[in-house]
């Protein structure tokens, strides 16, 4: 298999993946829209969000906003992103509005995370429904991988985050599928981006990179498991580390928001 994945796609800890985003959870890069056409999409950076204000006011939820306020807050982002094709398809004016629509729902929260005290919260598989970083038509965001639709024509499915907080597993679950000369059928796939994770303070997570496995599905399920060969440590570019941090601005039992090392908002609800 061409395709060579090495970290995180949602934490931002490598080099991605080269994808092609379904149209539906830097430089010129051809994507797909809903019908599949490639289109070409030309990449722009935009800045990073500013450090996020908690609200010390007692105006928050953990201070005294009720269930149905955060509920509508919820809402509220969650109407902001969807039909975004989780951030891809976002202009400044997307990303500006889903940031201020978060920004209310983690002060609502009346303060930092306590991942000590929240743990248990974490636990399960998340699924992606919005980044950020997406709108550079990449999946690394600040940290673009090699131009999409060159080597292989590879559509981006579904992104999941599964965490154990007992044996602290942090696997990053992508699903994709690759084109195939006619009139062979497209291939589909699961790739399990597997680190460790620790909490550092009290509510940042650090991951550490492990390995890549890729899965076949469909007609192809019957394959084993594949293990992606790991890039040595001498040969990784600076930005591809192996490891990442991100903090979690808001947390209860069915969504997540976190910000990561430059910046990234990304969504998650529970799946």
């Amino acid at each position: 298999m061409a395709a060579v994945l090495t970290s995180s796609c949602c934490a931002s800890t490598s080099t991605r993946p080269l994808v092609r985003p379904a149209g539906r959870r830097s430089g010129m890069l051809l994507w797909a829209s809903g019908g599949k056409k490639p289109r070409v999409l030309s990449i722009c950076a935009t800045a990073a969000p500013s450090p996020v204000e908690y609200d010390d006011t007692g105006a928050g939820a953990g201070s005294g906003a009720g269930d149905d306020a955060v509920a509508l807050l919820k809402v509220k982002l969650l109407s902001a992103v969807s039909g975004l094709n989780r951030g891809l398809a976002a202009s400044q004016e997307d990303l500006d509005r889903a940031d201020a629509a978060a920004r209310e729902l983690e002060a609502a929260a009346g303060g930092p995370i306590d991942l000590d005290r929240d743990l248990d919260k974490l636990q399960g598989r998340w699924r992606l429904v919005y980044s950020s970083a997406f709108s550079s038509r990449t999946l690394g965001g600040s940290r673009p991988g090699p131009p999409t639709g060159r080597l292989l024509p590879i559509t981006l499915g579904q992104v999941f985050q599964r965490i154990d907080v007992v044996s602290k597993d942090f696997d990053n679950i992508v699903e994709l599928e690759l084109g195939a000369p006619w009139p062979l059928p497209p291939v589909e796939l699961t790739a399990t981006l597997a680190h460790k994770f620790e909490i550092i303070g009290t509510s940042s997570i650090k991951i550490t990179f492990d390995k890549t496995t890729v899965k076949t599905k469909g007609n192809l399920s019957q394959l084993p498991p594949l293990e992606v060969p790991r890039i040595p440590d001498n040969l990784r570019p600076p930005s591809n580390t192996g490891s990442g941090e991100f903090e979690v601005t808001y947390l209860d039992d069915d969504t997540r928001l976190t910000r990561g090392d430059r910046g990234e908002l990304r969504v998650f609800v529970i799946s």
